[in-house]
């Protein structure tokens, strides 16, 4: 429990020293409380960047720019230690907010509200911050923005709000019991994903891990759906119909704090377009999936899932630039 509740202290510091920080204080911020080769993996464009410096040039900076004064509006925000490996691992998901003034990433600035869904992950080693990973919903500023670089999605397109049940923020500890049963349960859920029929996961085995009113909410692209019945249309059945040769690549991080838990990987998936995703056409050409999933536990299934997708990165190999298409829509 101590071990947990430093690595929240020491992220929840660095949080609130990078709030106040200014543009030229981003640097020194991370590199105190970070380890000297501390390790960033981020979407696309930012990818994978060593050290304090890079980070905070290619990625924080631009970004501050972009939306004065921001701020970090958790939703969860939990630790724990790493199935996999057993190290130490805070996450926190929420909304970055502020006047969105300046253009980012090619993106036109609207002087007005703009939020910037993300989900964030920090490895915590001897007392510094060794590795973070940053999944940031890009596309979701770009409607924001009032672009739509992409067809129209199967689900919802909203900005996803936090878990219903207002609990996320786990400031204080957590039994280790309800933990292992959150952590159990996610696993075991996508053992059925990766195991049945080939990803083609039949009606009966979603029931056995998530609730009937389950609500899962999807990046901008392909959008967000309520119940079992309405993911199955508006969004694994897509899934399963466009896509070609999934493999499942595993995880980087698995942990649970509670009732929530999640993962994220580099990639988790490797596959092809097949048929079509995403209302894009099909293409034989090979891409990857890097994927976040956060989820809340009701009693003894899954209520709430958020999902992170790198877009940018997954569009790519397919001769899709959407920061490119951004550009393109704000010359005409």
């Amino acid at each position: 429990m101590n071990e947990i509740a430093n690595a929240k202290a020491l992220v929840l510091g660095y949080f609130d020293e990078f709030e106040k920080a200014g543009v030229d204080g981003i640097e020194s911020v991370i590199a105190r409380r970070s380890t000297e080769d501390l390790r960033f993996r981020g979407v696309h464009p930012f990818n994978e960047i060593q050290g304090a410096g890079g980070i905070a040039e290619k990625v924080w900076r631009p970004l501050r720019e972009a939306f004065p004064r921001m701020q970090r509006r958790q939703e969860i925000f939990m630790a724990g230690p790493n199935w996999i490996d057993g190290t130490m691992w805070v996450s926190s998901m929420g909304k970055f907010f502020g006047l969105f003034d300046n253009d980012w990433l090619g993106i036109p600035s609207t002087g007005k509200i703009a939020m910037l869904p993300y989900c964030e992950f920090f490895r915590v080693e001897d007392g510094g911050i060794a590795e973070t990973a940053l999944f940031c919903d890009i596309v979701s500023v770009m409607q924001q923005a009032g672009l739509n670089p992409l067809p129209i999605q199967t689900g919802s397109g909203i900005l996803h709000p936090p878990p219903r049940t207002q609990d996320g923020l786990l400031f204080e500890p957590q039994e280790e019991e309800e933990s292992k049963k959150t952590l159990e349960l996610i696993l075991r859920m996508c053992d059925d994903l990766v195991v049945k029929d080939g990803w083609q996961s039949p009606n009966s085995s979603l029931a056995n891990t998530w609730h009937d009113d389950m609500i899962w909410f999807g990046p901008a692209g392909i959008g967000s759906t309520y119940t079992i019945e309405r993911y199955q249309v508006q969004h694994q059945g897509p899934f399963r119909a466009g896509l070609d040769e999934i493999v499942f690549n595993g995880h980087v991080l698995e942990h649970a704090e509670g009732c929530y838990g999640g993962w994220f990987g580099w990639a988790n998936l490797s596959l092809k377009q097949g048929d079509g995703f995403m209302g894009l056409p099909a293409s034989e050409r090979p891409t990857e999936m890097r994927v976040v999933d956060m989820y809340r536990r009701e009693g003894d299934k899954l209520s709430e899932n958020w999902v992170f997708i790198d877009m940018l990165h997954y569009l790519l190999p397919l001769g899709v630039d959407l920061l490119e298409r951004c550009r393109a829509i704000t010359r005409t």
